[in-house]
């Protein structure tokens, strides 16, 4: 057995047995609202903080590539048919704001739009690659060194990013490719450590307060990045890689200093806490790294209820966040881009939302109001449904750009809240491969990131109208609507048999079984 590990759970270490009449008291104390601030709270900040870090990273790119870029002035193409119902009129400030525009032209760099397109997607190249490696990783050498890893390797070839810049096109695309191969082994590496380290009662507030970093980020990068471009701070465009970059590392020796692998191997974690944890080792990671059972797992409805749904969130949202910018520009002649509030408010509101709500479904499962698997499919529920009916509102919005960012933020917002939903399942079904699971489901939902604005592209190029966008809102809200009803269909929260494969155990959590009144 390694040491630690929870082979038999029949015959327990002697060392890690708790006593029946203490449980009760140490439940009190560590779970939410029982008072104490916890190891694993503490895990949970810096996962946030980690992934913000992580993202910021990311989306800052898209901001700087702008003033990067030499572009030649250009006058604005009239934009014909107006007077057609199915396309928006132009406001009447419109044509003195858009004709001889100046486009950059001081950017240090003359790349094409081919080229660029490449500079940013080349980081998705090595993201997708290495989720499955992350996951399988995180599992035999701990989460800690991999999460660690991948977010001090990324922040290190971000701050090495304007001097690959400067020597070659080539070699910033390489730099990027490695950055995101560095990233896609951080979410699985982090889903190990909450699955080792939260009981199922706080899986929704916990996930949720670590994968709120991606709206973190993305509201710290979009609110500071065009005021560093614009500025001399660090020669301005340049001043965003050292930036971003630089608290990556700083990040970096934080959570290395303060983030254990196990509650058992945490040099400062509270006795009490630590035999809360214990006490339902049967829903938490072992310290075993377990084969995968392949045939058990791909003949599983309930993984494969995750992957459909992991499927269906990242083709609607991915399509939304992509292409709601083209929307707003081009229909209704409004650039969501150039407004800084607008731009980071649908992150502001997914964030609150997804607290809110992580809080409610904690309280109760707490309460035992609601089971595990009702707080799972509920969150799916609003997080997927909610999302299809905004879109199908969207068809109505016709020209008014003002209903169309208020609808906006309403279907981002009740989206957040599916870190309650699926995001917690692979951790529920199999804590020992929760790395794993995420691995698979997140590798095969990338894919849907290129797939998303491919597709939007296919039914809009050429024809922004109101009919057209239509089409676009629609099929989104069915795959919504087809991907959430599969998932609560068949998901369940209780542990499965093959998670504990290679301890030779197979019981389930009772806390995830569906009892009287839930």
């Amino acid at each position: 057995m390694v040491e630690g590990g929870t082979s038999d759970t029949r015959h327990p270490d002697p060392s890690v047995v708790v006593d029946v009449a203490d449980r009760a008291t140490d439940a009190e104390d560590c779970r939410p609202g029982g008072g104490g601030w916890g190891a694993r709270h503490t895990l949970a900040v810096l996962g946030c903080l980690g992934i913000a870090a992580l993202y910021a990273v990311r989306v800052s790119l898209s901001i700087a590539i702008v003033a990067m870029v030499w572009e030649e002035e250009k006058e604005e193409e009239a934009i014909v048919n107006t007077n057609l119902t199915s396309v928006c009129p132009l406001p009447d400030h419109y044509r003195s704001n858009h004709r001889d525009v100046s486009v950059n032209q001081n950017g240090e760099f003359d790349w094409d739009e081919k080229a660029q397109g490449l500079v940013l997607g080349s980081f998705f190249w090595g993201y997708t690659a290495s989720n499955f490696i992350g996951g399988r990783a995180a599992e035999h050498y701990g989460g800690r060194i991999v999460f660690g890893l991948g977010v001090l390797c990324s922040s290190l070839l971000t701050l090495v990013g304007p001097v690959c810049a400067r020597s070659s096109l080539i070699l910033f695309i390489t730099s990027r490719v490695l950055a995101g191969l560095m990233q896609g082994v951080t979410l699985p590496a982090v889903s190990t450590l909450l699955a080792t380290w939260v009981p199922p009662a706080e899986k929704s507030m916990m996930t949720t307060i670590v994968f709120t970093g991606y709206e973190l980020g993305t509201i710290i990068a979009m609110a500071s990045s065009g005021w560093l471009c614009s500025s001399r701070f660090l020669g301005g465009w340049p001043s965003v890689f050292y930036i971003f970059g630089g608290s990556g590392v700083v990040f970096g020796a934080a959570w290395f200093l303060l983030v254990h692998d196990r509650p058992e191997k945490h040099p400062r974690i509270s006795p009490a806490e630590l035999r809360y944890i214990q006490a339902q080792r049967q829903a938490v990671k072992s310290s075993e790294f377990v084969a995968i059972p392949w045939k058990a797992l791909l003949t599983s409805l309930p993984f494969w209820a995750v992957v459909v749904a992991s499927l269906g969130d990242d083709l609607g949202f991915d399509g939304l966040l992509t292409e709601m910018p083209n929307y707003l520009k081009n229909l209704q002649h409004f650039d969501l881009n150039s407004n800084g509030l607008l731009s980071a408010l649908p992150y502001m509101v997914t964030g609150v939302v997804a607290i809110l709500w992580a809080m409610l479904m904690d309280h109760l499962t707490v309460t035992h109001t609601l089971t595990i698997t009702s707080v799972r499919k509920i969150s799916e529920a609003v997080a997927m449904y909610g999302p299809a009916v905004c879109m199908v509102g969207m068809c109505f919005v016709g020209c008014n750009w003002v209903m169309s960012v208020v609808v906006l933020c309403l279907l981002v917002g009740l989206n957040g809240v599916i870190t309650s939903g699926h995001h917690c399942s692979n951790q529920d079904l199999a804590p020992n491969l929760a790395g794993t699971m995420l691995g698979i489901t997140n590798t095969s939902a990338s894919f849907m990131g290129v797939l998303a604005p491919t597709l939007t592209a296919f039914i809009i190029q050429g024809n922004q109208t109101l009919e057209a966008w239509r089409t676009v809102f629609i099929f989104m809200a069915v795959v919504y609507f087809i991907t959430a009803t599969f998932f609560i269909t068949f998901i369940t929260a209780e542990v499965q048999p093959w998670n504990a494969m290679g301890d030779g155990t197979g019981e389930s959590d009772p806390m995830t079984e569906d009892h009287e009144g839930g």
